[in-house]
């Protein structure tokens, strides 16, 4: 029978190989997937280029008192919170004609 300190040299040799063969599996598995790319006439260079954002929402909503904006999309700012959003509605062209 091994002895622990025996034990632990082996246990610490294992963690070793370990993290090399997970290193090259890695390296490995991100050639491949360059080759999978440059098969499939996928620029790398263009993948890291972050996504087109969407276009800008107008605001819809006005604090005369500010002159702070809100669009009506996500959160409600703290200025609106239990206030008759109408009151504080922007009149769009539509509205005018």
């Amino acid at each position: 029978m091994k002895t622990y300190s025996e034990l632990m040299m082996q246990f610490d040799l294992l963690k070793k190989e370990i993290e090399i063969a997970r290193e090259h599996e890695a390296q490995r598995i991100a050639r491949r997937v360059l080759e999978l790319l440059a098969e499939s006439g996928v620029d790398v260079r263009e993948m890291a280029k972050s996504p087109p954002r969407g276009r800008k929402v107008s605001p819809k909503y006005w604090n005369p008192h500010t002159g702070a904006t809100w669009s009506g999309r996500g959160r409600v700012p703290k200025w609106l919170v239990g206030q008759d959003l109408r009151q504080f509605l922007i009149p769009s062209l539509d509205d005018e004609q």
